[in-house]
C-alpha cells in the first residue's frame, strides 16, 4: 500500500474513513476483501504469497492499514510485514495492538514500514526503518505516502527524485481531500477514491514492474457499521464494488 487517506472523526455519521491504493507488483497474487473466520473474525484482502494482508478491521473495530516505507537503511526483512498486520488485526484495542508491534519489531528486523492502527476512538501511527516511532494521530485527515505523512518527509538517497515526486504529490492530494462544508464520510470517501484515480495526483501509477493494483474506500459509521467498496485493479478504469462481508 502507497497511499493511504485516512479521516479520523472527521465526520459525525463515521468517526473512521479511509481511502487507499495499493502499489505493487501485477505479477503477485492477491484475493480482496473476504472474512476470515477466527477470534476475532477479520475482514480484509489476502497477499497469497507471502500470506499476510495490507490491511483490514476485525470484528471489534480495529482497524489496521500499512504503506511500505522508503528508507536508506539497509532491513534484513526477516518476516512479511503482512504478517504484523495480521498480528495487529488479532488484538482488540490500540494498547494491545501497540504491545505486538513492540514486541514484534524487537523479535524482527522488518522492512521499513508506516502502520496506521485505528478504533472509533483512538488512532495512532507506527513507523519502523530499523528503529520505531509512535505517533498519536489528532482528528482530522492524514496522508500517509512511502516518504512520510501530513508534509513530514524523510527523503531516501537512493530514490530521492521518485522521492521528492511523491512528497509533491502527497501535498496535493492533502489539499484535494480536505473536508467540505456539509460533506459526510461517505460523500468523502467517493471524492477520495476519485482523487485516488486521478492521473492529476499521481496516487494511480502504471509502471511495468509495478502499479497501482486495487483500492479500497472504508468507512466505520457512528453506529458500528462496515461499508468497503473495493476496486480489484487501478481505480482510474477498475470500478469500486461492495465487499460482500459482515462482521
Amino acid at each position: 500500500m502507497c497511499t493511504i487517506l485516512v479521516a479520523f472523526r472527521a465526520f459525525d455519521d463515521a468517526p473512521l474513513a479511509v481511502a487507499a491504493n495499493r502499489d505493487e507488483s501485477p505479477d503477485r497474487p492477491s484475493r480482496g476483501p473476504a472474512v476470515d473466520e477466527g477470534d476475532p473474525a477479520v475482514l480484509a484482502p489476502r497477499d497469497e504469497r507471502a500470506g499476510g494482508t495490507w490491511m483490514g478491521i476485525n470484528e471489534r473495530r480495529l482497524f489496521a492499514v500499512l504503506a511500505n516505507r522508503w528508507t536508506d537503511e539497509e532491513l534484513a526483512g526477516d518476516r512479511s510485514r503482512g504478517l504484523l498486520v495480521d498480528d495487529v488485526l488479532a488484538t482488540g484495542s490500540i494498547d494491545a495492538a501497540t504491545t505486538v508491534v513492540r514486541s514484534e519489531t524487537a523479535a524482527h528486523e522488518y522492512e521499513g514500514f508506516s502502520l496506521v492502527v485505528a478504533t472509533p476512538t483512538a488512532a495512532r501511527l507506527f513507523v519502523w526503518d530499523g528503529v520505531l516511532r509512535e505517533e498519536t494521530l489528532d482528528e482530522g485527515v492524514h496522508v500517509v505516502v512511502n516518504v512520510g505523512i501530513d508534509g513530514e518527509y524523510e527523503i531516501p538517497r537512493e530514490r530521492a527524485a521518485v522521492g521528492r515526486t511523491q512528497a509533491t504529490a502527497a501535498d496535493s492530494i492533502r489539499d484535494a481531500v480536505e473536508p467540505r462544508s456539509g460533506e459526510t464520510a461517505r460523500d468523502w470517501v467517493r471524492r477520495a477514491g476519485d482523487v485516488l484515480g486521478d492521473h492529476e495526483y499521481g496516487a494511480c501509477l502504471h509502471h511495468e514492474r509495478y502499479g497501482t493494483v486495487s483500492s479500497s474506500l472504508v468507512t466505520v459509521g457512528a453506529d458500528g457499521s462496515v461499508d468497503w467498496a473495493y476496486a480489484d485493479g487501478p481505480p482510474c478504469t477498475t470500478p469500486f464494488r461492495p465487499v460482500d462481508g459482515q462482521i
